[in-house]
């Protein structure tokens, strides 16, 4: 079990996400960072879909009540256990009673913790994510409150035998962080509509910086820059879309749909956000800029192979590093 001693009321409980609902109108929610939810899993011994903490509002702060082992990914937040601090990308042993205080990022928009087990909240339609746009699933379908207590799924009680921890380099995976002036790059694929935007729009969509604005959540980040002009209007049915979906308004400026994105919708789709990407949103917080570069499907599967083939290597490494006592 573990409380809850200061949040934000988008911190919530997430897994991977909630898969084959979206014919029913159910998004798929989860975790914004996947890939830092699997690796901090991964060095706490549990299962990859196991649900942790997300947290995008600082400070932060939960009290252990009984001896378990953390990790934490993602975000760059100075963070401390008691009075020793905590690496980024690390697992540590806590004991009962040892308050985790995570401060505001010095960089990345969100940290993801992991703890022994995971958090024991209902399976809804096969996921413990929370739909925060539909108030399903997670923790009493919210954000986490002051003074809430979360019970951990129960697993054999095991200790890391190096006691300062052990972490991960996420360095081949992420690459060297971005610096402050500099524009996150995001490889993505051409969509449905693309063919339907001038050739002014795709140069300045190719060619722009976007400035991700305040009205930017977990179902998605509108973006301002020039305005993007279609060849003709346009009519569309609603249909089909995914996180990493860009869409572009009757104003020409864009919206990325996210984690909790509408399952349709009918503005002109110019672009898609690779999945191996989509991973730089979750970090990238209000006032980034970005820039959109265009790549091929071949490109964007060896990106995730990529992906993947990390995973496994840290599987096999973690279990060695872990040494449980």
């Amino acid at each position: 079990m573990i409380e809850i001693l200061s949040t934000g009321a988008v911190n919530s409980v997430q897994d991977l996400g909630r898969t084959g609902y979206l014919n029913a109108g159910v998004g798929r929610s989860g975790m914004m960072d996947t890939p830092a939810l699997e690796i901090a899993n991964l060095l706490v011994g549990n299962d990859k879909v196991a649900a942790g903490i997300e947290v995008a509002l600082f400070p932060f702060r939960l009290r252990f009540e009984v001896d378990t082992v953390f990790a934490m990914a993602g975000a760059d937040s100075p963070a401390k256990l008691g009075d020793r601090q905590v690496p980024g990308w690390w697992a540590m042993n806590a004991k009962a009673g040892e308050v985790l205080t995570l401060g505001l990022p010095r960089s990345g928009a969100r940290t993801v913790i992991a703890l022994q087990g995971g958090i024991d909240v209902p399976l809804v339609l096969g996921s413990r994510s929370t739909d925060l746009k539909s108030g399903f699933g997670g923790f009493e379908g919210r954000g986490l409150n002051r003074g809430d207590r979360l019970a951990l799924v129960a697993a054999s009680r095991r200790v890391l035998r190096m006691e300062g921890g052990y972490g991960a380099d996420v360095s081949a995976l992420r690459g060297r962080p971005v610096e402050n002036d500099e524009a996150i790059r995001l490889r993505v694929l051409p969509s449905a509509e693309y063919a339907a935007f001038t050739g002014e729009a795709i140069s300045k969509f190719h060619q722009t910086d976007w400035l991700i604005t305040n009205d930017a959540n977990r179902m998605g980040y509108r973006l301002s820059g020039p305005e993007l002009s279609l060849t003709r209007k346009l009519e569309l049915f609603s249909h089909g879309i995914m996180p990493g979906t860009v869409q572009v308004p009757p104003n020409g400026q864009p919206i990325i749909q996210l984690a909790e994105a509408n399952t349709c919708g009918g503005y002109p789709k110019i672009a898609n956000v690779i999945e191996a990407d989509l991973w730089k949103l979750a970090q990238a917080p209000v006032g980034t800029r970005l820039r959109f570069e265009i790549t091929e499907r071949d490109t964007a599967v060896a990106a995730l192979r990529q992906q993947r083939t990390f995973m496994a290597e840290l599987t096999a490494d973690a279990a060695l590093m872990r040494g449980w006592n």
